[in-house]
């Protein structure tokens, strides 16, 4: 039975495979006037057991409910750190659904698609000068594919010297990607530890003529600016390597330091997180990379070109190291972003990091005597806290799950793995100081209730829809598919 409350308005959501009845249907098409014309018998896939019978009312009503069941940056504070969750600008969206935009086939010749090439070529230039590197190319799908696409491109660089290095350093506060990154591209990975800051001595320990490159996030996971990062770049190019830096933190340095000015090879962009657009399940990414002048040999395969008033690809590039996205990347998250530079213009965008940064150490300020603090270096774009404080055998996924019975989506927990227990914290720019506000608030009494009422914090949620969850046997015995008993 379906439990509903007084108004008749469902409390639960059944599955779409226990809401079906025999015999109801979605569609409803006219007899054929013309004989039926069906595939080879074997291409025809078998019936499906137990397939839901629905009418298109069930569906669109159960889709419906929980959409609205569901939370999003539309909704409400989204303070996960790391993950940069700005609000998205709804002139974002209509720009991208322009018919000269949303309608092109990608293999509409050049010629007819010079509105979409010159939109490419100058958001090309101004990531440029948003960042320092005098080429940028905006294939890469994600992040992830920018950094793969960087790395091959240093790999490529050290193979066209004649000397094929075999390493990359890694510190521990950088992103959890590179080291896959590194490995697919046939690197050993070198681990550093910091002290919150990576060292120079650190690097200059493991740094050799093998190491073909050092990965960096900067500000690093934890919302710390590399204030060593100049001297690590001149350390590294001296024995030979290259800097790759995660520009996945871009939002805390966009219009007051430029990457490519520091001595930094190779950066890629969050465009799904610095220059807003759909982000955490509400679209496709954009990992544009940029690049120093050595390496523009071998950028992916087609680089936009200018000629006089005309835009083309040029595919003439030798030492390139190809293609790494059908056509060109994802066109409509390119054209949003686009659309947020021009809007924001280069005072917005600083301003804009400004107000993140501020925020970010207005919240710090507000919870540093109730949350540990386990890094005491000036915050930027996000904060990290950890449990050691909490009282009563509380810990950071109770935080975590009190924070829904107080309306908030919680923070990123358990990361990065440098903390204990730890709440990383990011608000953007995007949200007023009355919301930060009930936010910290919201806080302050869940720290309390910790140290003298901690039942509460451990029975969370309470006000949810679904309670807490047995996450280990989800984790270890998965159910993945609907059977009926």
């Amino acid at each position: 039975m379906i439990s509903t409350d007084s108004r008749g308005l469902m409390l639960d959501e059944p599955l779409l495979f226990e809401q079906s009845q025999p015999g109801r249907i979605g569609y409803s098409l006219p007899d054929a006037d013309v004989p039926p014309a069906l595939p080879d018998i074997e291409l025809l896939r078998d019936e499906i057991t137990d397939f839901p019978e629905l009418s298109e009312v069930d569906v669109i009503r159960h889709y419906t409910r929980l959409s609205t069941w569901n939370y999003g940056v539309d909704s409400g504070f989204y303070p996960l750190g790391s993950c940069t969750m700005k609000y998205n600008p709804k002139v974002n969206e209509v720009a991208a659904r322009l018919p000269g935009f949303a309608e092109i086939h990608p293999q509409t010749p050049e010629a007819l698609n010079q509105g979409a090439l010159e939109l490419m070529y100058r958001l090309e230039r101004a990531l440029a000068e948003v960042s320092g590197f005098p080429a940028i190319c905006l294939q890469p799908a994600a992040g992830a594919q920018g950094e793969l696409a960087g790395m091959l491109m240093i790999r490529a660089w050290h193979e066209a010297r004649g000397n094929q290095r075999t390493k990359v350093i890694i510190p521990d506060t950088a992103h959890g990607t590179n080291p896959a990154t590194s490995a697919l591209c046939g690197y050993e990975v070198v681990p550093v530890t910091s002290t919150g800051i990576l060292s120079l001595d650190a690097v200059a320990a493991v740094m050799s003529d093998e190491v073909a490159a050092l990965m960096i996030t900067n500000p690093n996971t934890l919302g710390l600016f590399e204030a060593n990062i100049r001297a690590i770049c001149e350390l590294v190019h001296e024995q030979g390597g290259l800097v790759y830096c995660d520009g996945a933190n871009l939002n805390a340095l966009m219009g007051i330091s430029r990457p490519g000015d520091l001595g930094i090879d190779v950066m890629h962009f969050n465009l799904h997180k610095t220059f807003s657009t759909p982000h955490g399940g509400g679209g496709p990414g954009a990992g544009p990379v940029g690049i120093a002048e050595k390496l523009i040999p071998f950028l992916p395969l087609p680089v936009i070109t200018k000629e006089g008033d005309s835009y083309h690809f040029d595919y003439q590039r030798p030492q390139s190291i190809g293609r790494v996205k059908s056509f060109y990347g994802h066109f409509g998250i390119l054209v949003r972003a686009y659309s947020y530079i021009l809007a924001m213009g280069g005072e917005g965008l600083k301003k804009a990091t400004e107000l993140a940064v501020l925020n970010a150490n207005y919240i710090r300020a507000r919870l540093e005597g109730a949350y540990a603090l386990p890094y005491k270096e000036r915050s930027l774009h996000e904060v990290v806290f950890s449990e050691e404080k909490l009282g009563g055998g509380c810990h950071t996924l109770d935080v975590a799950k009190r924070l829904i019975d107080y309306g908030f989506h919680p923070p990123t927990i358990y990361f990065p793995l440098v903390v204990a227990g730890a709440l990383m914290i990011e608000p953007t720019e995007t949200e007023s100081k009355q919301m930060i506000d009930d936010f910290c608030d919201a806080m302050l009494a869940i720290a309390a209730e910790a140290r003298q009422d901690p039942d509460t914090l451990k029975q969370a949620p309470t006000r949810a829809r679904r309670r807490r969850l047995d996450e280990a046997t989800a984790a270890r015995k998965p159910k993945l598919r609907w059977r009926s008993e």
